[in-house]
């Protein structure tokens, strides 16, 4: 093929399934947060990417059970694109449903541990009260006092 603009529906079956496979396979090798970023940074444009980030935020909503009115209201996009996402959860393949799941409950997880973690942890307010207590003089003052 001459130079320029390649359409999809001029590649062959075969020329799709390669570009396709050694896209898929690409992705997979990435091994950490870092490296997705930098690959999707330099592959996308930064339109591609709030609009890629968009559709994640859209089917998020939906599967947490928020209505096609609270998605555009809080998102700022139309109906026809909350319509694409939501055939795409019904009818797709299970990626989106899947990955968010696992996205929601890694990041559940983190947050318990968050609100479970000792008090005394580093930047926590009681390790600062410790650090630095002629800062907090009259803070520790009353808690103490409490005591």
């Amino acid at each position: 093929m001459a130079g320029g603009k390649v359409k999809y529906s001029q590649l062959s079956k075969e020329e799709k399934i390669k570009f396709l496979g050694d896209f898929y396979s690409t992705v997979a090798s990435l091994q950490n947060r870092e490296e997705v970023k930098n690959f999707l940074k330099d592959l996308l444009t930064l339109s591609e990417s709030v609009m890629l980030a968009r559709r994640l935020q859209i089917a998020m909503m939906l599967l947490n059970g928020d209505t096609q009115d609270r998605i555009r209201q809080k998102l700022k996009v139309g109906y026809s694109t909350i319509a694409s996402v939501q055939r795409w959860l019904q009818a797709g393949f299970g990626g989106y449903e899947k990955v968010l799941k696992r996205y929601k409950s890694t990041w559940q997880r983190k947050d318990r541990r968050r609100k479970t973690a000792s008090p005394d942890t580093p930047l926590s307010f009681n390790w600062m009260r410790r650090k630095y207590p002629l800062h907090f003089l009259l803070v520790n003052t009353i808690l103490d006092h409490k005591r």
